[in-house]
This record gives structure tokens, sequence and C-alpha cells, in this order.
């Protein structure tokens, strides 16, 4: 049985995180368990989640949540960072452990935020990307003149 489709395609913050994923050499998105899900390989970006506390041990004050409850984030962008930057991300309150991928060191950040820095989405993006992409594609990558993190990317060529 196929899983319902939990978005739509006009979401805003959803055709700026596709226009950042996308841009990234090989990347592509495949619908998964309802959800875009952006790969090079394997999955390096997601949009949409539930949100989790972390660990079920502590609560999440900003979201109102309490230990072991989940809220849906409809326009959330879940990511892998790496191992370095999980203190500061876990320090920042816009941040929360998403359920299915919190398990796996995956955090994200609400697309719907009004104050939401799309440069930063941009370079988190870029790291997880780099995390799981072949080294052809990350030497593609570094090959580009323009860097992915820098923001806003040049307009896309249709």
């Amino acid at each position: 049985m196929a899983h319902p489709i939990m978005f739509t395609d006009d979401d805003p913050g959803l055709a700026e995180l596709r226009r950042i994923c996308l841009a990234l050499p090989g990347a592509e998105e495949r619908i998964s368990h309802g959800r875009p899900t952006f790969r090079a390989g394997k999955i390096f970006a997601a949009f949409g989640g539930s949100l989790a506390s972390a660990g079920g041990e502590r609560s999440d004050r900003r979201q109102r949540i309490r230990p072991g409850e989940h809220r849906m984030v409809p326009s959330a962008f879940i990511f892998t960072p790496d191992a370095v930057d999980l203190p500061a991300i876990d320090a920042d309150e816009r941040f929360f452990v998403p359920a299915y991928y919190g398990p796996y060191g995956g955090r994200a950040i609400d697309l719907d935020d009004p104050a939401l820095d799309w440069s930063e989405i941009a370079e988190l993006a870029d790291a997880s990307y780099r995390r799981v992409a072949p080294r052809r594609l990350l030497a593609e990558l570094d090959a580009r003149t323009v860097h992915r993190t820098e923001y806003p990317y040049p307009p896309a060529s249709s």
C-alpha cells in the first residue's frame, strides 16, 4: 500500500529547498513515505516530518512538546549535520530532532520561520550532501566556480 502524499507542490519552502538541493551534482528528488527526499545515492535531505523531543528525555519548551510526544511540522528541512556541528545545532532552539531521522543523527528546522536564513539552509544542505555523495560528485562540486553555499544561487536554467 502506497503512503499518502503529505506535501503540496506549491509550498514556497519546498520550492526553495528543491532549488538548493537539486543544484548539487547528481542530486535527485524521490518521494519516500509520502514526502520529498533529496539523494546523491543516499538521502541527504528531506522535506516535512514530525517533531520529536531529544531522546524522549527533555521537553522542547519553544514547541511545547513534552518528552515522548510528537508534533507535525509540515514544512521542515531535515538534514544530517557533521558530528562537529551537532552540539551547536542542538543548542540552537530553531532546530529539533525529527522522528525517524533523529536516531540516525538527523536534525530539522521549520522552513515557515519568518526569520529563516536561506544561506544557512544552503550551507546545511551542502554539508549533509557531502556526508553521502560519492567522491566523483564531490570533485564536481568542488570544481565549480560558484560554490553552492553562496546564496542566492544563480537562476536555474530552463
